[in-house]
């Protein structure tokens, strides 16, 4: 390397706005989410005293989670503690070949090996620093990196046309049961925008008050428990968790969440709690809030929940979750040391209660656009496959990089 930034131990004072701070659980899947912490810009030079990250460079993380890898884009950013900054020596090694090397099975398996820690593995910069790297010439490694470069491309544009059909039906969803736009235009006596007429009768032309609340009439006020099925997880026994596929896929809490479905780590052969394909996955401790939707039948650990509206619609139970969010955000709040929230207390939440008409018709709505995001998920799955098994192959010699030009 020709450098190793390291703030690991350090936190420095956020604030609301300014130059984005790295955090390690940002780093995912080989990307850097967006940053919803920063640091004033007074601060950036006094702090980033240990190095000033540059684009192109290659950050992991040290622990929890240990070994996530991700490349730098351009821009002033700050390191937060529990990552490195690595910086290949350009005459010897590519930076962008240096991303993939370090989520190559070998160099995950010497992090592995060279951790230390019980219930959090982690390593130091000096087991670091000893990790053994495999480098074809240099010429074939930038070959490499563009090849796998492409498959990422590809998954990175699936990703942002999954965030422009989410924020549609999220969209839908705010004006339909949030703002109660077609409502209100009826009550003014305009005709509801963006909706045919069919779907305009739907709506009634004014409101009513139920239970301290003003709904659309004719509409109501309940409960989680009464509109929702919901399933609490349970971590089964710890001697039958394992990483090589057997049982069935397990998602412990928040840790495996990913944009929109979790990421496949653990497998459990004793499930003790399910959740089923479609439903809505609401982490249930540090922190509150956070969804997913299960991609598969999977077991669903005790920091976990797992829910559907009693219609069975995938669609209006997602989004529905998704618009709780202040809620669940009381019980974060509320937590000593970590937030949760117990059964009790979800089942107790209260909800509007559409007429089941107005939940079908979302629901055709809806559901061929979540339909496409996980089509776009499964595809990007296969290619994210394909490029880790490619690889270790081209590292190896097994596949040839056959009428490809270095430069």
């Amino acid at each position: 390397m020709e450098a190793l930034i390291d703030y690991r131990g350090k936190t420095p004072k956020k604030t609301s706005f300014g130059i984005p701070l790295i955090t390690a659980k940002i780093v995912k899947d080989g990307r850097i989410e967006t940053p919803n912490e920063f640091i004033s810009f007074e601060d950036y030079e006094p702090w980033m005293r240990r190095g000033i990250p540059k684009a192109g460079d290659v950050v992991i993380t040290t622990e929890a989670p240990l070994g996530e890898v991700a490349q730098l884009g351009a821009g002033r950013l700050a390191l937060a503690q529990r990552l490195i900054a690595l910086r290949a020596k350009a005459s010897i090694l590519d930076n962008g070949f240096l991303k993939y090397l370090m989520q190559s099975e070998d160099v995950q398996d010497q992090l592995r090996a060279r951790s230390s820690g019980t219930t959090v593995l982690g390593i130091k910069q000096s087991e670091l620093r000893k990790v053994l790297l495999t480098l074809p010439p240099l010429p074939e490694q930038r070959a490499i990196a563009r090849i796998l470069g492409a498959l990422d491309d590809k998954i990175e544009a699936n990703r942002r046309m999954n965030e422009t059909l989410e924020a549609i039906a999220r969209a839908i969803f705010k004006s339909w049961f949030v703002d109660f736009d077609p409502v209100r235009a009826k009550a003014e006596g305009r005709e509801p925008a963006g909706m045919d007429a069919e779907t305009a009768a739907l709506f009634p032309d004014g409101f009513e008050e139920t239970e301290g609340r003003v709904v659309p009439r004719g509409w109501g006020v309940g409960t989680i428990a009464e509109e929702y099925d919901l399933k609490m997880g349970q971590s089964p026994p710890g001697d039958t968790y394992n990483l090589v596929g057997d049982g069935i896929v397990f998602y412990q809490g928040r840790a495996d969440f990913g944009y929109r479905y979790p990421s496949v780590r653990m497998y459990c052969t004793a499930p003790t709690r399910k959740a089923n394909p479609g439903d809505a996955l609401v982490s249930v401790r540090a922190p509150v809030g956070d969804i997913n939707m299960a991609l598969e039948k999977c077991c669903i650990g005790r920091g976990l929940s797992a829910i559907r509206h009693k219609s069975g619609s995938r669609s209006f139970t997602f989004y529905s979750m998704l618009s709780l969010n202040e809620i669940f955000a009381q019980f974060e709040a509320e937590g000593t040391v970590f937030g949760s929230i117990s059964k009790k207390n979800f089942r107790d939440i209260a909800c509007i209660i559409p007429q089941p008409e107005v939940v079908e018709m979302y629901e055709k709505i809806a559901y061929p656009l979540d339909q496409m995001i996980e089509n776009n998920e499964n595809e990007s799955r296969v290619l994210a496959d394909v490029r880790d098994s490619l690889l270790p192959k081209l590292l190896c010699g097994e596949a040839k990089l056959k009428n490809f030009t270095y430069s």
